[in-house]
This record gives structure tokens, C-alpha cells and sequence, in this order.
């Protein structure tokens, strides 16, 4: 039996890990999505506040098995903004994307819900929006994908963002394979091993 403050704490921590994301749709599930434009969402919630290089690691896999839908709808939300502005979430708020923390971790979250069984959403869509995530020449991922890292005279946090942008490949990776799309997984999961340009033995 635990204790009665061992329980407090535990709940606290199970309130505040749901506290974001929030709602973003009105009454009759409209929003205002990245493209300025209002739009319905239909046939899921649509949400905000996805501070993903915060909560990829332990809140978004939390979500997956106490709130699979919920999680699920995260990754729809996901996708429209992906049509919205041809880009995956990297930090977004109130329909803006503040781009304020580094790597692009919205493949993270969608990677671990197919890997835990969270299967209704489009997952052609999502790897198509992964790639296209990845393919992208903003914060240098040009330079990281030319030389399996990112020069440090070239780019600040050059390091970090390397490390990020290899965990990110590796996820689109374990996707793509579980699609069945080998030549996409070769791809990735060879840029996934650019953290080791990194290490001087």
C-alpha cells in the first residue's frame, strides 16, 4: 500500500502532464489553423499547445497508453497542420508554429503511437508529412543532410540539433519499415546513424 503522500504526488503529476495540449476547436469544431484560415475539423478533436521537444520523450508515450484517443487525435491535429503549411509541428501554439526548440519531434510521437497500436489515422499521410518534415532546408537541416552533421560555424546548438535530427530520422525509419516502404527505411535509417560523426574516439 503506498503512502498517502506517495499518492499525492503521483496525482499531481498525473494532472500536470495533463494540463497541454489544449482544446483549439469552438463549440461547432472550428479552428483557425496554421494557413490564417478557419477550418472544421471533422471527425476529431483538434488541438494546441504541443510543446513537442518537451513532451516527446515521456508525455506523449504516457498518452498513448492511458489516452490513446486522445493521442490519436493529437496526431489528426498533426496532419491538418501538415496540409495547412506543408510541415509537421516543431512547437506550435494558438495556431502559429514558434519554432522555439530544436529537431522536429512531432515524427516522434507519431512513430511511437504506430508502434503501440494507435492505427486510426492516415499513415500513408504521415509518413509523406515526416519526409517532407525532414526534407526541409530551415535550421540547417541541409547542411546535416549533406554532411551527416552540422558544422558548428554554420549553425548554433550545431551539436544538439545533429542529435535531434538523427533521433528524428531514425523514427521516420522505424515508419517507413513498418509500412512496408524498405527503400524510404534505407534511406533514413542510414542518415539515423549520423550521431556517430559526432564522436571523436
Amino acid at each position: 500500500m503506498r503512502s498517502d503522500t506517495e499518492r499525492r504526488i503521483f496525482y499531481t503529476a498525473l494532472y500536470h502532464a495533463s494540463l497541454q495540449p489544449n482544446l483549439f476547436t469552438d463549440a461547432d469544431g472550428r479552428y483557425r489553423g496554421l494557413d490564417r484560415r478557419i477550418h472544421q475539423a471533422e471527425d476529431y478533436t483538434h488541438y494546441t499547445v504541443f510543446s513537442l521537444w518537451d513532451t516527446y520523450r515521456a508525455a506523449h508515450p504516457l498518452y498513448n497508453i492511458i489516452e490513446p484517443e486522445r493521442n490519436r487525435d493529437f496526431i489528426r491535429t498533426f496532419l491538418s497542420q501538415y496540409r495547412q503549411s506543408g510541415e509537421l509541428p516543431v512547437w506550435e501554439l494558438a495556431g502559429n508554429d514558434t519554432y522555439c526548440m530544436i529537431g522536429y519531434h512531432s515524427v516522434s510521437v507519431i512513430a511511437d503511437a504506430w508502434a503501440k497500436g494507435i492505427r486510426d489515422f492516415d499513415a500513408e499521410l504521415a509518413l509523406v508529412a515526416m519526409i517532407a518534415s525532414a526534407e526541409q532546408d530551415i535550421f540547417c537541416k541541409k547542411y546535416y543532410r549533406e554532411y551527416g552533421f552540422i558544422p558548428a560555424e554554420r549553425e548554433a546548438e550545431s551539436v544538439s540539433k545533429t542529435l535531434e535530427y538523427a533521433y528524428n530520422d531514425w523514427c521516420i525509419a522505424q515508419m517507413a519499415q513498418a509500412l512496408g516502404k524498405q527503400e524510404v527505411y534505407e534511406t533514413f535509417i542510414r542518415r539515423a546513424q549520423s550521431y556517430q560523426n559526432l564522436f571523436d574516439p
